[in-house]
């Protein structure tokens, strides 16, 4: 098996159907599939063979969808770069994973440092000019061919390494095999109900699993085609729901509390169907906002990228508000304590999974894999519980979890309340060190555009609606809140982790 005849069938049978739109330009499977053989002959030219890494260094353009198809073409293995990445970085990732080629934009290729790369042979550069021994990717794929069989690939044979975020220490590099995406681009297109005729936006950065995962192979699983954007802006993704007329919305929890407090009335979006979430938590009342707004449900799925990501799904024929939803097609999950004995419902504990889904491991790192996935089971890291009718909540990451004098707080929990303010736009909670508590709770907070209140007022609104000990001892408001390039917040620079 190999993802890449995925794209293969998509042009078998539309040949003149678009695939990708992006920035006023389409191709067809046809055309994309000539490209990707094209690219792929000329890596194989450079001597990449099945089994190699191949990295991707780019935000989301067409160079990352072609380069992807292309290395998976070979056989070998696609190492995605957080395009956000600087110098050190980058030469951490490259090494570690021992990439021989790396695609990269021209504005970015000082964050190459290819003299402190041994296993790196070639640059090649996407977009602007190629100095040096760098490869213009032009040229290069001028001189290959249209044609270029699909090496065959086992199922567990790796496919891609995704780099985790690195919250603690070095990120780490998931390995997933050729089984782990195929199943899971099943799921997520057969889940979500994407279509043919569908036209899927795709803003979420394609480096991340929910991007490249759910999104794209879920996309081109089903022939449907892809409205790519380099990166989330909040006025040209409105203008192609509208000009494109995009029928399924994928965004974390930031990206809708930011649509919703836009005005989107001069548009179009009558053609949007379905919208989904993950990534982080959904915050209950944005949900039921923006179901109030433009009548659509926020579909909410859960999973991580040792899971490819997709493991649960709260299902559109019985939706529970605030729900993760149940294990998706052929997954596993329960609750376990800290002994790994499964808890009832009702008791909170970690999530662990269990499926063809669940990563080969960490490149490289057999202690940090043994650690991850015990018995089969991968650990989560994130402490969820179940209701009496197998549907599963998120209650806080376990190393988000506040200790406040020997009571554990879930900031998630705080969040929710804090969320149904008025004048609150957005928010985080978090653990500040105390000397005397150990922790107390603290909250930073963005407020709605013309909305007023003081911290006091938020502090006394939580007062009302919890426990003493869960309210926030200290409210800051701030104009934004630190973020991943996936739109997650980043508690860790808030919390002043080191």
């Amino acid at each position: 098996m190999n993802i890449a005849k995925n794209l293969e069938r998509a042009r078998l049978f539309f040949p003149d159907k678009k695939a990708l739109i992006f920035e006023g330009k389409s191709y067809t499977y046809r055309q994309l599939d000539e490209d990707v053989n094209r690219l792929a002959n000329g890596l194989k030219s450079l001597g990449v063979e099945k089994g190699d890494r191949v990295a991707l260094f780019l935000p989301n353009i067409p160079g990352f969808v072609i380069g992807y198809f292309a290395i998976q073409k070979l056989g070998a293995i696609a190492v995605s770069v957080n395009a956000m990445l600087k110098r050190e970085e980058v030469k951490y990732i490259v090494n570690d994973s021992g990439a021989k080629v790396l695609f990269v934009n021209a504005s970015q290729r000082e964050d190459v440092p290819s003299a402190e790369l041994p296993a790196l042979r070639h640059v090649i550069i996407v977009e602007g000019e190629a100095s040096g021994s760098d490869l213009a990717i032009g040229p290069f794929m001028a001189k290959g061919d249209t044609r270029c069989p699909v090496v065959d690939t086992d199922k567990d044979d790796p496919a891609v390494i995704l780099y985790t975020s690195g919250t603690t220490g070095f990120p780490k590099g998931a390995v997933l095999t050729q089984l782990n995406i195929g199943s899971n681009s099943n799921s997520s297109s057969h889940h979500s109900g994407m279509g043919q005729e569908d036209r899927i936006h795709l803003f979420l950065p394609l480096f991340h699993c929910f991007g490249q995962n759910y999104i794209l192979n879920g996309a081109f699983s089903k022939c449907a085609t892809i409205v790519l954007h380099r990166r989330f802006e909040a006025d040209p993704i409105v203008e192609a729901i509208h000009r494109d007329k995009v029928t399924m919305f994928f965004g974390v929890p930031t990206v809708f509390t930011y649509l919703l407090n836009m005005d989107t009335s001069k548009y179009d979006l009558s053609n949007l169907r379905y919208c989904f979430t993950a990534a982080a938590n959904m915050p209950k009342e944005i949900a039921l906002k923006w179901k109030e707004k433009f009548g659509l449900t926020i579909h909410e799925g859960y999973g991580l990228t040792e899971s490819s990501p997709f493991s649960s799904y709260n299902h559109d024929f019985r939706h529970k508000f605030g729900s993760i939803g149940t294990p998706v097609d052929n997954i596993e999950m329960k609750i376990v304590d800290q002994e790994g004995n499964e808890l009832p419902p009702g008791m909170s504990g970690e999530i662990v999974i269990k499926g063809p889904n669940v990563m080969k491991g960490y490149w490289g790192k057999p202690e940090a894999t043994a650690d991850a996935i015990r018995n089969g089971w991968l650990h989560s890291g994130d402490i969820g519980m179940t209701d009496d009718e197998g549907y599963f909540y998120i209650v806080d990451r376990v190393k988000d979890m506040i200790n406040a004098a020997g009571f554990n707080v879930y900031p998630n929990e705080v969040e929710q309340v804090i969320y149904k303010h008025p004048a609150v736009q957005e928010a985080a909670v978090y653990g500040a060190a105390d000397p005397v508590r150990g922790e107390t709770v603290h909250a930073a907070v963005v407020l709605k555009k013309n909305a007023s209140a003081t911290p006091e007022e938020i502090i006394e609104f939580c007062r009302k609606n919890m426990a003493v000990y869960k309210i926030p001892r200290k409210v800051d408001f701030v104009s934004e809140l630190p973020k991943s390039a996936t739109g997650k917040i980043l508690k860790r620079i808030l919390r002043g982790d080191k």
